[in-house]
């Protein structure tokens, strides 16, 4: 393999491994705290790591280029966050991150109305399979039944594939500042805005928890860009698939969870399908999803890597 790509694979790795770290901080807090209070604080403290990040930019304009697609990436991008958080922290690791890891196989999808992509029955046969993998996991009409960190998950894998395609189509145009800024500053208003209704004091340890959350989307997006800029995105995006090793790990040394064999079944399903998504759509002249598990709630990922949003070939 090109020395490159181990490389860019390597900080991948690195990268993921940060994230679920993060994603293992939250669920910890979720044990105390409802997932709105968790966005709050995480977003606030976040805030100057950000803006340090934008402090060199020489264009800083905080007017979009695209409004409406501007707002839309905006509410998605808070349903992505409130969704995964909650999930994380009410539903075992392994299945949030199963179900979760369908994102890129609801791109697909999306693609065809959003970007007027064409997308081939090879590509739909997976994405078909992948949500066969979901419901595996799901086991609808199982004892334990759906909850709502279930359903929470769904929409986190809905809302984030949103913004995967929302960045297809913008993402060479907009700012930075915009695509970063937005999504936190209505975090910050409509998360503080609900925050009474389910505050709850926190000593100095959890809200240092608050601020590992917020630095570990910081450290995990940076290691991302390192990868993106070292290697191919081909070597880099099927590191997303470790996290469910982290999940599966961190779930039984910290949070006493075994995965079932549905689960494992479910997860395998998904995450072969949207490996040969991934490939099929890293061939020539088609466009490359990137990875789309943290691609929507870390600041400063996306805007860096947006993917072309060139005509597709039907494979």
């Amino acid at each position: 393999m090109n020395p490159a790509n181990i490389r860019g694979a390597g900080l991948a790795l690195a990268g993921f491994a940060v994230f679920s770290l993060h994603d293992a901080v939250v669920k910890a807090l979720g044990a105390h705290y409802h997932a709105i209070q968790i966005v709050f604080f995480s977003v606030l403290i976040g805030f100057p790591l950000v803006l340090l990040l934008l402090i060199r930019q020489r264009d800083s304009s905080l007017r979009p280029r695209r409004p409406f697609w501007t707002a839309l990436r905006t509410v998605a991008v808070m349903a992505t966050m409130l969704g995964a958080f909650y999930a994380f922290s009410t539903i075992p690791f392994a299945q949030a991150y199963a179900i979760i890891f369908a994102t890129p196989l609801i791109v697909t999808a999306l693609s065809v109305p959003i970007l007027g992509e064409r997308v081939g029955p090879r590509r739909w046969a997976a994405v078909v399979l992948g949500l066969i993998g979901v419901l595996i996991v799901l086991r609808p009409g199982a004892d334990a039944g759906l909850g709502p960190g279930h359903l929470a998950a769904l929409v986190a894998a809905g809302s984030g594939a949103l913004v995967a395609v929302i960045m297809r189509k913008i993402g060479n145009e907009e700012r930075s500042a915009v695509l970063l800024l937005y999504p936190m500053l209505a975090n910050a208003a409509v998360m503080g805005c609900l925050l009474p209704f389910v505050y709850q004091p926190m000593p100095i340890a959890h809200l240092g928890g608050m601020g590992l959350v917020a630095l570990g989307a910081l450290g995990g997006m940076l290691l991302m860009i390192l990868a993106y800029r070292a290697g191919e995105a081909g070597a880099v995006a099927p590191m997303q698939y470790s996290q469910m090793l982290w999940a599966v790990g961190l779930g039984m040394l910290l949070f006493d969870e075994t995965p079932d064999a549905a689960t494992m079944l479910g997860s395998a399903v998904i995450v072969a399908s949207g490996l040969f998504v991934f490939l099929r759509e890293g061939r020539g002249q088609v466009s490359v999803t990137r990875p789309a598990l943290h691609s929507a709630d870390r600041p400063g990922l996306a805007p860096e890597h947006a993917a072309h949003s060139a005509p597709r070939h039907p494979d």
